[in-house]
């Protein structure tokens, strides 16, 4: 693809302080969006804004208040939303469903399934209006396998690929786009924050790096406006798939 190939488009990108979210912020960046970057935490969220030329917004995409404030201020400070790019998620804690607090559950489904649909939401109303726009919902390889210890997380973003094959059907007739990219094993900081072992240096450095899926994600909000991709799963080699 040509350097500008997203040249004037406004891009909003979830769970972007660090880890898969900052390397999408950088990939459109680099071919040529705007960037809107969100997160809750203010202080990595503006050194990944500054990283890539963005504009840090700092917030919750459980709050559906969190979502209105973003949404006007992209719209006002940038007059349109191209690309919604829904990344924000966690593990929170990965471990028999028997054993899982009810609050661990309510907060699971809050931050890897709630905020995506919340954010979806908005974005299909004003994507619908504008008659364009492109949204992509990043899920899991745990929506299609099934691994013990997973069944939270995992149903959530089952959620996500639904909500967007969904989505899809709504946007198509008014000519915007979703799609549901389901990436695995990732160069990110997920395993320590949802208490799993951490890979070993090679393995991570095989594993799917930020900036990788973030040229991905790139490549699919620069498709003509007459395509779209689906859903894609991004599988690592390095990584053995021993599914139920």
């Amino acid at each position: 693809m040509s350097e500008l190939s997203l040249h004037g488009r406004i891009a909003l990108v979830t769970g972007a302080s660090r880890g898969f979210g900052a390397g999408i912020a950088k990939a459109l960046a680099s071919e040529g969006a705007e960037v809107w970057l969100s997160a809750r935490s203010e202080k990595e969220l503006i050194a990944a804004a500054e990283s890539c030329g963005g504009r840090p917004l700092v917030a919750d995409v459980t709050s559906g208040e969190d979502w209105d404030r973003v949404f006007r201020t992209v719209q006002s400070e940038s007059g349109r939303l191209d690309i919604l790019v829904n990344n924000a998620g966690a593990g929170v804690i990965v471990k028999p469903l028997a054993q899982t607090s009810d609050a661990e559950i309510h907060r699971s489904l809050a931050v890897n399934l709630l905020g995506t649909t919340l954010g979806c939401k908005r974005a299909a109303w004003l994507m619908t209006a504008q008659k364009s726009g492109t949204i992509v919902n990043i899920a899991s390889a745990c929506a299609v396998q099934a691994w013990p210890g997973w069944s939270v997380y995992s149903a959530a973003k089952a959620g996500v690929l639904q909500l967007t094959r969904c989505l899809y059907t709504e946007l198509r007739p008014h000519g915007a786009r979703a799609t549901c990219l389901v990436p695995s094993w990732g160069a990110t900081d997920f395993s320590r924050a949802a208490g799993l072992p951490e890979l070993d240096e090679e393995t991570v450095r095989k594993c799917i790096q930020p900036l990788e899926l973030g040229r991905v994600v790139a490549d699919i909000c620069a498709l003509p406006a007459h395509l779209t991709i689906q859903e894609l799963i991004l599988w690592p080699l390095v990584q053995q798939v021993e599914p139920l």
